[in-house]
Order: structure tokens, then C-alpha cells, then sequence
């Protein structure tokens, strides 16, 4: 008797976050990023991942194709796109933090598809054939930098 009064907490608890463990086969089957977008914003356990599935010319810019495992928003956890003249962990509002340099990058939730602008547009890449991409938080922090996505658009520019 005393175990289970020292253990009834626990059991609570345990009886309120099991059904959401698992057991829903409509999530477990539901594996494709582009059907999970629109279900949460929150990152999987193995981070949130965008990848650039096409880009295209779209007048002098580019129009960039992404899925994601994810739902990009804004004011939540959202993309960052910026040319490989940078890093990651440069692309980050704590890249002091990371001991970086800050870069330029442009934060967005457009989902699945942004024409480049800003500090992406084709006129400021430099010598940069290459756009890439990773997740922040709403504050602009990266969230996982080993978690990255590149597309070479060198036969664009």
C-alpha cells in the first residue's frame, strides 16, 4: 500500500502522456514530410528538416521548391535560406554565442515555395552558386546547424 501511494503521481502521469506516445497509426503511417507540414510546427525528435526538392529562374531571381517535416511559420520555427558564403551557425541570431561572425540570411514561413529576395537575391551572392537552407526558432537562432540543405544553381545564374 505505501508503494502505491508513493507511486499514484506517477501513475497519473503516466496514465495521461501514454495515449499521446504512440499508438496512432494515422500519425506512425503518416511519414511523408509534405502530408505532416500542415499537421504541427514542432520538430520531430530527429530535428526539423527542410529539403530544396527544385529551383527554377523566376525573372533575374530564383524560385525555390521546398518540403520540410514540418509547419514553416514565421513567428514559430521557420526557414532559413542564405548563400554557402556562409554557414550555419552564422545564420543565427546567436552566432556570437557559437563563437561566428553574423551573416545575412532571409528568415521565412513561405511554404513550399520563395523567390529569392533581400540578402538572397541573385545580385548579393557574390561568387556563391549555392543556396542553402536550415530551421530557426522565433528568435532566429538555428536550431540544429549539422541539420542542412544545399542546391547548386550554378545553370541558373
Amino acid at each position: 500500500m505505501q508503494l502505491l501511494r508513493r507511486c499514484a503521481p506517477f501513475c497519473v502521469l503516466f496514465a495521461v502522456l501514454l495515449p499521446a506516445c504512440g499508438g496512432d497509426d494515422e500519425t506512425a503511417a503518416n511519414t511523408d514530410a509534405a502530408d505532416t507540414v500542415a499537421q504541427q510546427n514542432a520538430c520531430p525528435v530527429d530535428g526539423c528538416t527542410i529539403e530544396i526538392t527544385d529551383v527554377e529562374k523566376e525573372g533575374n531571381e530564383l524560385r525555390v521548391t521546398w518540403k520540410t517535416n514540418f509547419a514553416p511559420d514565421f513567428s514559430k520555427n521557420h526557414i532559413h535560406i542564405y548563400w554557402d558564403t556562409y554557414t550555419a551557425d552564422e545564420v543565427s541570431n546567436d552566432a556570437a554565442d557559437r563563437g561566428e561572425t553574423q551573416g545575412e540570411w532571409i528568415p521565412t514561413g513561405d511554404y513550399p515555395e520563395f523567390v529569392t529576395e533581400g540578402a538572397v537575391s541573385t545580385t548579393k551572392r557574390s561568387s556563391s552558386t549555392t543556396l542553402c537552407v536550415t530551421a530557426s526558432d522565433r528568435d532566429h537562432n538555428v536550431l540544429d546547424s549539422s541539420i542542412t540543405d544545399c542546391y547548386d544553381v550554378a545553370e541558373l545564374l
